[in-house]
């Protein structure tokens, strides 16, 4: 199945991605039945088995398209910021931008992570160590250029992560800041706790190069 989103998912298929991630979110993937996906999306199952083959590949496609995105649009962001502080702002905004405007993804793709097997589970795991080491990159250039010693920057990105997907679990937008102030949280205490007393030098906490924050954009957007 194809692996780029903005060229190869047609619009039906993002419709049925959207709406199948809704419902491994409320039930669970293991207690899903493809009937349920067929009654949710308004599908046959015959139409269903055109796009794929099994209720793994459905979930793998999910996630897929979800990485494909989200990483897509970072490089995007990225391309020409050479600020390594400035670069991880954009990032951060980013994941968050796209996460907590898709929280059945989030849901999905944290408690999903080991519901797929074999090729299926080797190409994900390619995308997300893609992702890591971009962060693991960019950590390591600040800590080079803030001379940083004594953090372990592949432990520093997992934390980092940790932060941004729990927020899934806890975020109300009704009650709490919105996602420009939900990214300055983090990237405030990540760095602060990453860089020490030089964060307060690195330029301040402002929204990045290109803030798309006040819009509410969907992974799922063609």
């Amino acid at each position: 199945m194809p692996s780029e989103p903005q060229s190869k998912y047609d619009q039906k298929l993002v419709h049925v991605l959207k709406t199948s991630a809704r419902v491994f979110a409320d039930k669970g993937y293991h207690s899903t039945s493809m009937r349920d996906i067929s009654r949710a999306t308004k599908m046959s199952l015959s139409g269903l088995y055109y796009y794929f083959k099994s209720k793994e590949e459905l979930l793998f496609l999910i996630q897929d398209y979800c990485f494909s995105t989200v990483i897509d649009e970072c490089h995007r962001l990225l391309t020409g910021v050479d600020d390594p502080v400035r670069r991880l702002k954009l990032l951060i905004e980013n994941h968050l931008n796209y996460f907590v405007h898709n929280m059945s993804e989030m849901k999905v793709l944290s408690h999903e992570a080991n519901s797929i097997t074999g090729d299926l589970f080797r190409k994900i795991n390619i995308r997300k160590r893609r992702y890591v080491d971009l962060v693991i990159s960019l950590l390591d250039e600040l800590a080079r250029r803030y001379q940083i010693k004594g953090v372990d920057t592949r432990v520093a990105t997992l934390l980092l992560f940790g932060m941004m997907n729990w927020s899934y679990n806890w975020y109300n937008p009704r009650k709490d800041v919105d996602v420009a102030g939900l990214s300055n949280h983090v990237t405030r205490l990540f760095l602060s706790g990453f860089l020490g007393d030089t964060a307060l030098e690195a330029g301040g906490f402002e929204a990045g190069r290109e803030s798309h924050l006040a819009r509410e954009v969907s992974i799922w957007e063609q």
